[in-house]
């Protein structure tokens, strides 16, 4: 199974900025795209951003702007920098990989345990 770490969370106050990591280890050259999902308390997960080999990146409307996906394949890791950030961005901020190397994990999902942002007014 593939392992995903997230780190860089953290809490801020309003107009802060926060770079988060996703990091998946040896694997991390058949994983794509990455992507990075949110939840706030009683909410529903939402997607936040990703990056695709090939496609590019993709935004939230809500983030736009403000937040940039960069992946660093010498680094195994993809970051997200979060700039402006308001309390609407506080939640656990999880990551995504998609698995398409061919083979039995084609297709297959993984998921990080997730990284907590506060944003305070």
């Amino acid at each position: 199974e593939v392992q995903v770490l997230e780190s860089g969370g953290g809490s801020v106050q309003a107009g802060g900025s926060l770079t988060l990591s996703c990091a998946a280890g040896e694997y991390f050259a058949c994983l794509s795209p990455v992507s990075w999902y949110r939840q706030a308390p009683g909410k529903e997960r939402e997607f936040v951003s990703s990056i695709e080999e090939g496609t590019g990146t993709k935004y939230a409307d809500s983030v736009k702007g403000r937040f940039a996906i960069r992946r660093e394949n010498a680094e195994k890791t993809v970051y997200l920098q979060m700039n402006s950030l308001t309390p609407e961005d506080t939640a656990m901020y999880y990551c995504k990989v998609v698995w398409f190397c061919p083979g039995w994990w084609s297709g297959s999902i993984f998921w990080g345990q997730g990284t907590q942002v506060t944003v305070s007014s």
